[in-house]
C-alpha cells in the first residue's frame, strides 16, 4: 500500500492501494476498506482514486458521499 500524503493534515486515512477497477483504503484504525465497481461503482471509485493520489480530501469524500456502501473489509 502506498502513504496517504494527508495534506490537510487530519486525515483518519494512513494508506491505499489503486487497482485498475478498486481502491482500498487503510484507516488509522488499521483496517482496510476495499471499494470497487460493484460497490459503490465506477464514477466514485474513479473519484477517489483522483483524491488518493492527490493526497487531500479522500477522507471527507469518503463520509459525505460513500459513508458504507463500500464492498467489504479486510
Amino acid at each position: 500500500m502506498e502513504r496517504y500524503a494527508n495534506r490537510d493534515g487530519d486525515s483518519g486515512i494512513v494508506a491505499y492501494e489503486v487497482t485498475a477497477d478498486s481502491i482500498k483504503v487503510q484507516f488509522s484504525d488499521r483496517k482496510i476498506y476495499v471499494y470497487n465497481s460493484i460497490r459503490p461503482g465506477t464514477a466514485i471509485v474513479n473519484e477517489m482514486k483522483s483524491l488518493a493520489t492527490a493526497g487531500r480530501g479522500l477522507n471527507s469524500y469518503i463520509n459525505r458521499i460513500v459513508r458504507k456502501n463500500y464492498y467489504a473489509i479486510e
